[in-house]
């Protein structure tokens, strides 16, 4: 009998129209032919189906279930392309875990820790994994500019510590530019990472579990047009995307410890991607996303590509680790 299989989509941060894309690439590569697969928006205000006429179908909350032609609808698991808020911040893995339905990637946990980036970079100096220079920030907090500077030089990146696409972020090269620079971190999120910037190589790791394996993925080269690898960048191709990168073979074995270690010290499951700068030929990690992009523009799927794997065999491991 085919599972039925929700494709969760939308969320509630400004990566909402990115997770769009990323959740109709999901439903359009799923084999049909062994799972029904539903399209489920989920909004602060709704959560909905949509039909085979784009029509809306609300979605039971209380026990994540729908109607349809008056027959209940359960949902044997769940396909996570949330990015952001709450399918990347453990929110959603903590009501599915509740309501004992599984989901794809990992648990509610593991997602806190990856989707803020100070607690994550906290976290990993215990497995002594490199990161820049940093000095975080509370919304409440009284700003000391020059403490700031001391501690991380100029320039630096201010970054909400909660988002993902770039949003929040700023390169600042002036004292005077700070001002404006957390007041766009702040409207992401409550706290702000400041970060000393680091001129070197920056490379994209994937890091997968398919069929029972930990699998790390080509290593992409991230060459933006922009000053950094910004929104622009990522998605209205003002960058250069490189896979394989063109880093040494000590550079690319170096990466892939870690971006390995990453993955088994932090306990993910499923599909992660993290971001590394090259300082004289060592790796210092940026971030970690657990629910990467999965669209046409986005890296993981070119990796995937390379590596010799259909989006359509990875996506239905997902589904059965989940079930597993």
């Amino acid at each position: 009998m085919k599972k039925n299989i929700a494709i969760i989509m939308g969320g509630y941060s400004s990566e909402y129209e990115i997770s769009m894309e990323s959740g109709k690439a999901v439903f359009d590569i799923l084999d049909k032919n062994k799972f029904n697969c539903f399209r489920v928006i989920i909004l602060k205000n709704k959560w909905f189906y949509i039909n085979s006429k784009n029509q809306e179908v609300t979605i039971d909350k209380e026990s994540f279930t729908l109607k349809l032609n008056n027959k209940l609808v359960k949902f044997d698991c769940v396909f996570n392309a949330i990015h952001g808020s709450p399918g990347e911040d453990g929110e959603i893995q903590s009501y599915f875990e509740k309501l004992n339905i599984p989901i794809t990637g990992c648990g509610a946990f593991q997602s806190k820790i990856t989707y803020d980036k100070i607690k994550c970079l906290n976290y990993l100096k215990e497995f002594d994994i490199k990161s820049a220079d940093s000095i975080s920030l509370n919304i409440n907090e009284k700003v000391d500019i020059d403490k700031v500077i001391k501690k991380v030089g100029l320039p630096c990146f201010v970054k909400a510590s909660k988002s993902g696409s770039s949003f929040g972020i700023t390169k600042v090269y002036k004292a005077e530019e700070f001002e404006n620079a957390i007041k766009t971190a702040f409207n992401e999120d409550s706290n702000v990472l400041i970060e000393s910037s680091l001129d070197g190589i920056e490379v994209s790791v994937g890091v997968i579990s398919f069929q029972g394996d930990i699998i790390c993925l080509p290593i992409t080269e991230i060459v933006p047009h922009n000053d950094f690898f910004d929104y622009d960048a990522k998605y209205k191709g003002k960058s250069s995307e490189i896979t394989p990168a063109r880093i040494s073979n000590q550079m690319k074995s170096l990466v892939t410890k870690e971006s390995i270690k990453i993955y088994k010290s932090i306990g993910l499951k499923g599909l992660s991607r993290s971001e590394f700068i090259f300082k004289d030929e060592v790796p210092y990690l940026l971030e970690v996303n657990t629910v990467p992009g999965l669209t046409k523009k986005s890296i993981l799927p070119q990796q995937i590509k390379l590596a010799g794997i259909s989006l359509m065999d990875l996506f239905e491991s997902l589904i059965n680790e989940a079930l597993n």
